[in-house]
């Protein structure tokens, strides 16, 4: 259940919408310690390995400071976490550094400053990283996003161009909003100015990228429900430059006309896919594989986790997935990590995907409240 802000009872917070835990502090599981979850059924490339991190409520988006802290977003918990790791990335102790926001699940470093999302406003917490134990009060970035929690809760992440990336869902399955509020991604300097829309036609993305060697945006978008099982796809998208338009409402998957909506524009005039994924896959966090532990072939691949579906008659998703570019092309869309779905019973959900600095890739599962490490190691 997702607590709402005790606005009465905290005026000069009010519009932060949150309080703060000092110093709760839980002790995780080490890696390889006993635990409950049947990681052993996770199907993964020979030569790959996965184990339990650590165990994090309702984990969402993650970000890791310099300092090699671990900061985790939230939808239903309505809090953001911190996870320090050691030199070797095992974990310490979990700090609750924010609480009762309305479903914080994006989180983004920079300049010493942790920014968090949560619906209709933008959160920045100060020098986190020295203060897990007493976290600071946040500063407001901006406050006048929609409100909707209907693809209101925001993947978030800082630009090569310095620039804060803030995607806003369609309030709805399928509708017409206005589109200077909605079914966009936007962007704005840190200090939460100058808010820009770059992309429009975005029905709900919640995750995105920018490619190492281009600096060029790509995202996962959510295609829409109630079109059957197999259509519409959801997205992998590129946005080489600002103003383009990615189809929502009228178009979907670069080639199917929305019943409703379809009429208005056509599919040729709006920007196609990168790559149609499986539909109702539910894709959400994905990054380009910048490390050098997996094999070189591995190396500017994107990673996506799908969360998996909820309105299809046989599930699909529950599982980290994998796209091979060319360039700009994509060559192949495979399965990665696959397992948390056995027949149609589903014991995790991929949230996110994170690469750490020794290359191992940490994935983030708010289902069973975990985050898993995916190593490499040669064959001997």
């Amino acid at each position: 259940m997702i607590r709402r802000p005790l606005s009465r009872l905290l005026p000069l917070v009010r519009g932060a919408a949150l309080t703060l835990a000092a110093g709760l502090a839980l002790t995780l599981p080490r890696a390889g310690q006993a635990q409950s979850l049947p990681i052993d059924q996770i199907k993964l490339p020979p030569g790959f390995t996965i184990e339990l991190l650590a165990r994090v409520p309702n984990a969402r988006q993650m970000a890791l400071s310099p300092a090699n802290i671990l900061y985790v977003g939230s939808m239903r918990e309505g809090k953001v976490h911190a996870l320090p790791l050691d030199v070797d990335f095992k974990p310490g102790k979990l700090y609750v550094v924010a609480d009762r926001l309305k479903m914080p699940v994006g989180v983004a470093w920079r300049d010493s400053s942790l920014y968090v999302s949560a619906v209709d406003r933008i959160l920045r917490l100060d020098d986190i990283d020295r203060r897990l134990e007493n976290p600071p009060a946040p500063a407001i970035v901006r406050a006048d996003l929609p409100t909707e929690t209907h693809h209101g809760w925001k993947f978030i992440a800082f630009g090569p161009d310095g620039w804060l990336y803030v995607p806003v869902g369609a309030p709805c399955n399928i509708c017409e909003p206005d589109p200077d509020r909605y079914a966009a991604i936007l962007r704005m300097r840190p200090d939460g100015s100058e808010l820009q829309t770059f992309a429009r036609g975005v029905r709900n993305s919640v995750g995105f990228d920018w490619h190492p060697a281009t600096g060029e945006l790509w995202f996962t978008d959510n295609g829409r429900d109630l079109m059957g099982d197999d259509v519409p796809p959801d997205e992998l998208n590129h946005a080489p430059k600002p103003g383009m338009h990615f189809g929502y409402p009228y178009c979907h998957g670069g080639t199917v006309a929305d019943p409703e909506y379809g009429h208005k524009r056509s599919c040729s005039d709006l920007a196609a896919p990168a790559q149609n994924l499986g539909a109702h896959v539910a894709s959400l966090g994905m990054r380009f594989y910048t490390g050098r532990q997996f094999p070189a072939q591995y190396r500017n691949r994107i990673f996506i986790a799908e969360h998996g579906s909820w309105n299809r008659s046989q599930k699909t998703g529950y599982r980290v997935s994998m796209v091979t570019l060319e360039g700009n092309r994509a060559l192949a869309y495979e399965p990665f990590a696959s397992g948390w779905l056995q027949g149609e019973s589903a014991w995790g959900r991929p949230a996110d995907v994170l690469v750490l600095p020794d290359g191992s890739l940490l994935v983030s599962d708010d289902h069973a409240g975990a985050i898993y490490r995916i190593r490499y190691q040669p064959p001997r």
